[in-house]
Order: structure tokens, then sequence, then C-alpha cells
């Protein structure tokens, strides 16, 4: 101990005969413990933290030191039981704040060995214990280990840090019993119903992840116990359980039935293991009802920024609508090929040239070259060629969205100023177009709930607007041709057959690959789906598609 004595033993013996017990033990390590074998004062030979010994304590030495040190704790001696360490003041207020926060009523140890030499404190040897705390709410056992070690004048100390106090116990960090803190016992992020936790679903693990750090959860009872808690009593880590309580939860827009759909969608067999992302929603709130998603570059249904392809030619059709006045019934000729800024464009194979086709024909065949041929003639006007553009902020709200709960996506993009091939290669989604299948089905939702819902992940979380709502006019072509393309056109394969439905398919160029697009929506909900290295929309992301529809 750092401190002297100054009485001599033999009175001192006398006066302990009149007290007694465990306690004259301890008046008697703390009256004689500070004094060296020689027979100086620790005061004059005070522990030295600056100047070890590179010998390590004997074991009978560590345990002779640990035993008095923990007998002052338990005895709530403790300045006396922060004496015998490396650093008392501070030793003293962790031992006071561990009193405090946990209510202790009583303490005590057992098995008190020696470990050898520390693996983590140089020059030290270990000792183990057993703890038993008598706290608030119950007893709490465990086990947890200190450090001895020798400064160069042969005296002998407890190196303190908290770890002391619990094992891995931070220097910004306490301990509390009774009533679990917030945060400690954990929060529960759960589908629509209230019930399911989002964390069952491989897809959605990341996802509630990031809403339990963010989001705001409700009712719940922690319960009580043990736990570690930050410089501002935040729950850090529940340690242990009196009485177990029901976790707060954030209540999301997840539909738990149609999550397991799509996560056995993207699993498809037709898919043939190729990384694969799909969103549904809630056409007429912008709710998110569902987003799964395979491969090993993290989750592309909402971050998979990638060409759309032809699932664009709904918002190059609407913008023809909008801004050139055409019609479905509209000239749109179907060409083998077309030059278009000394790019040379073709079509998909299987499109058949038709010189005499209508805008909705083409829409239905997906003719590449008609809506390149279009779009260049009518929305690119003297270079300026972003009308593309402007409809998809406009109308279909493409901007910076936030779904909520800290949940990160990617923004799509439809450049203003394309120049080059890319004014017509924007036509058809393709150039420096970039979407996710979020952002595909939030347009397949524009056209059938006839205007823009931003989609979010939490109820109530703000949705942001578009400048103009779609037309009547506008929604209703759009929605025609897309049932078109559902029933006789390029996603009849897949989605003939069901009521309801309009579609667009999509097949973007990418590297040495395609990716495979789709995007639809029926009587509740919108879907889109990309397949990445799919064929074609429909041999691909048509399989997934399907199943969010028919919900099986």
């Amino acid at each position: 101990m750092n401190r002297a004595v100054k009485i001599g033993l033999a009175g001192t013996c006398t006066a302990l005969l009149a007290l007694g017990g465990l306690g004259t033990y301890n008046i008697l390590h703390s009256l004689t413990s500070g004094s060296a074998d020689d027979g100086s004062s620790q005061d004059a030979r005070a522990f030295d933290p600056s100047a070890l010994s590179s010998t390590p304590p004997s074991d009978a030495e560590a345990v002779k030191l640990a035993r008095a040190f923990l007998d002052s704790w338990s005895q709530r001696h403790l300045d006396g039981a922060a004496s015998d360490t490396d650093v008392p003041d501070t030793a003293a207020r962790a031992l006071r704040d561990y009193a405090d926060g946990l209510r202790v009523k009583k303490l005590s140890f057992d098995h008190v060995l020696s470990g050898g030499p520390s693996s983590v404190t140089s020059g030290a040897t270990k000792v183990t214990f057993d703890v038993t705390a008598q706290v608030a709410g119950g007893t709490w056992n465990y086990s947890s280990a200190l450090a001895v070690q020798k400064s160069t004048n042969g005296l002998l100390a407890v190196h303190w840090n908290n770890s002391v106090l619990y094992p891995g116990l931070g220097d910004d960090q306490t301990l509390t019993a009774g009533r679990l803190p917030a945060g400690a016992g954990g929060i529960k992020v759960v589908a629509s119903d209230g019930r399911t936790d989002l964390s069952r679903f491989v897809s959605l693990r990341e996802i509630a992840t990031a809403i339990g750090k963010n989001a705001k959860p409700t009712g719940g009872n922690p319960g009580t116990g043990v736990a570690v808690v930050d410089a501002d009593g935040t729950g850090v880590k529940t340690l242990k359980v009196f009485s177990k309580g029901r976790p707060a939860t954030v209540r999301t827009t997840v539909d738990a039935g149609l999550q397991a759909v799509a996560e056995q969608a993207v699993k498809d067999a037709h898919l043939q293991q190729k990384p694969a992302g799909t969103v549904a929603l809630d056409w007429r709130t912008g709710h998110i009802l569902a987003i799964a998603h395979t491969g090993d570059d993290g989750d592309i249904a909402i971050n998979g920024i990638k060409s759309p392809g032809s699932t664009m030619k709904i918002i190059t059709a609407a913008a023809l609508f909008d801004k050139a006045g055409l019609t479905p019934n509209s000239s749109a000729p179907c060409t083998d090929s077309l030059m278009a800024n000394s790019q040379l464009f073709h079509n998909d194979s299987g499109v058949r040239a038709n010189p005499g086709a209508s805008l909705a024909q083409a829409f239905t065949v997906s003719c590449n070259t008609s809506f390149i041929k279009d779009g260049f003639h009518h929305l690119v006007q003297n270079g300026d060629a972003s009308a593309l553009h402007e409809e998809a902020v406009n109308v279909f709200g493409m901007g910076s969205w936030s779904i909520g709960g800290g949940v990160a996506t990617t923004d799509p993009s439809i450049p203003p100023d394309v120049q080059g091939g890319d004014q017509a290669a924007q036509f058809i989604g393709q150039g420096k177009v970039t979407a996710t299948p979020l952002f595909m089905a939030s347009v397949a939702a524009t056209v059938r709930n006839t205007g823009f819902k931003q989609p979010v992940i939490l109820p109530g979380q703000h949705q942001n607007t578009a400048p103009r709502t779609i037309s009547a006019r506008t929604a209703g072509y759009l929605q025609s041709m897309m049932r078109s393309v559902a029933t006789s056109g390029t996603a009849a394969p897949r989605l003939g057959g069901l009521v309801g439905v309009g579609a667009k398919t999509g097949t973007a160029e990418e590297g040495d690959h395609t990716n495979g697009w789709l995007t639809a929506y029926n009587s509740r909900i919108s879907v889109a789906a990309l397949v990445e290295g799919g064929t074609s929309g429909v041999d691909s992301a048509g399989y997934v598609v399907r199943r969010l529809l028919t919900g099986s």
C-alpha cells in the first residue's frame, strides 16, 4: 500500500485482539502491507510504475497481494484496495463506479489462483479469481483476472485497468444493474406484421442492422440484469439477465410472406446461380414490400447501378407523349439498324423490321430503332438532349431518395447533358443511363398509380414528391402498351395469362455480356428484377418477376 505505518507492531496486535474477525485481518493488512521487509515505510519506498522489475513476482507473492486487494474490495474498503494498485486515484474512482452502478449489496471472491506469467501485461504475474456479486435485481457470478507487477525496489502492485472489474471492460465504460438500459437488450426490426424478425431473411440482414442503429424503436420492456454502458449511459452489451424483457421494435413496410417468395425467386433454377436482385412495392403507397438479392457484390436490388436497357422505354414513351404530343398510334418505323450521331444501333435478335410500325407496336416488341428514331427526332433539339432527364425527374421522381432507417441506396442517373451517340442510346436505356431495380419498380408503380410515390421502408418516412403528376392521358397510354407487352409482347412467355398485369422487358449490353431486366405490376404490387448475365429480360428476370406477381 502506498501509505506509511506509524505505530509499532506490538501495539497493533494488541488492538487487533480486541477487534477480531475478517475486519481484524483487513486492519492488519492496512497497517502492515505498507512496510517493506527491511522495516522501511511504503512512503520511503513507494511502488514506481515507471521502474518495473524484469522479473515477474512469484506465484505466492502475486496471490498474496491479490488476496489483500480483493479482501479490501469485498469489505468496501475501496481506497485501501485502490492503494494496492499502480494508479490508486484511477482505481478508486473505478471501484466506486462499480459499487454505485451495480448497487452492490455483497461481494465475495473465490478460487484466487496464480495463472503464471501474464501474456498481456509484460513482466507481470496473472492471478485469476471468481466473483459472486449480489447486485440490484439478483446475484451475478463471473470470472476475472488481474496482473501483479513488481517495481525495481521490490514492491508489488496490481496493474490497474477496467478489465479487473470485468474482462474486456473499456476505460470509458461502466457496469450497471437493475433495469437494462436502452441498447443493451437489442432492438428487433420487424416486418409489417409486427412479429417477423427481418434478420431471418438473408437479403435483409444488413438492412435490418442499419435500421436497428438508426431508426427510433417503440414499445418493449428491457427487463432486468447486468449490462455494460458507455460514457453517456447507452447500453453496449447485456452480461446477465435476471428477468427477461421484450425488445423494442421498429416496424417496417416489408411483407413477410412476399419477402419469403422474393428470397426464393432470386435463386430460381432458371437463373443458373447468376447474380440477381428484385424489389417489390405497394404501388399505391410506395411502401417497399420485398428486397432480395444474390451475388457477392452487395445488394444489387437497391445498389446495383446498371444500364436498364429497354425498360427505360417507359420513360422515353412518356416523354414522347408529354413533350412531343405523340400517341400510341404515332408512326415509329422499326428498321433492322439505324445510324444516329455516327453510331450504329441495332435491335435484339428476334425483332423483325416493320417500317409501318406504330409506337405501341414498337413498344410491344421492344424495337430499339423505333425509339431511337422518334426520340432523337422529337426530343433532341439543337443538340440539347435533356428532355429524357427532365421527364424522369419531373414525372417519375428521379433524384436522391432516402428510404428510411439509414439504409443506403444508389441513385439512378439520366444525365441532362449527354453528347454524341449517348444522345440516342439513352432512349433505349444504354449509354450513360443507369438505374436499379428499386428505381425501375418505382417507374412501373408511377404508371399504375397514375402518380409517383417515393419508395420507403419505414411507414411514416418522408417521401419526396415529383414536381408534376403524370397525366391521366400519358398513364393510360402506358398502361395499355405495358398490358400488350405482358399479353402478346416480349414478356408474354412468362406473364401471359396473368390478370391485370402490365410489363416491360429489357436487355442491356455490358462489356462482354448482357443483363436481363423486367419491370411489371398487377392489381397490388409493382416489381422489377435484374439478372446479371441474363441472356434476355424475359428468360432471366422474367422468372423472378412472375414468382412475385403470383406470390409463389
